[in-house]
């Protein structure tokens, strides 16, 4: 039941590193391999690490609200980092 859970959370999995988080809450340089898969058109400048969910967030302003999106790869997964200790998720 947890590796559906974790197959559900995110199909590409990132190393968790050390990242830099600016006065604004947004982290000043993506790891490499987040800007890699992450797909075109989403805001590579205002993206967050969720605790809630181990994924990466960013921010879409439009043209009524702005709100936190889910960082997608071009196949539309989230984008999620691998947390200590557990296995890598699955694509």
């Amino acid at each position: 039941m947890l590796s559906a859970l974790l197959l559900t959370l995110g199909a590409c999995a990132v190393p968790v590193e050390q990242v830099g988080v600016g006065p604004s809450g947004f982290i000043e340089d993506l790891p490499e391999r987040v800007v890699e898969l992450a797909a075109p058109d989403q805001d590579l400048e205002t993206v967050r690490l969720m605790r809630e969910d181990g994924c990466y967030w960013y921010q879409y302003v439009g043209p009524v609200e702005t709100t936190m999106l889910p960082l997608r790869t071009t196949d539309g997964k989230p984008i999620c980092n691998r947390r200590a200790g557990a296995a890598p998720v699955a694509a």
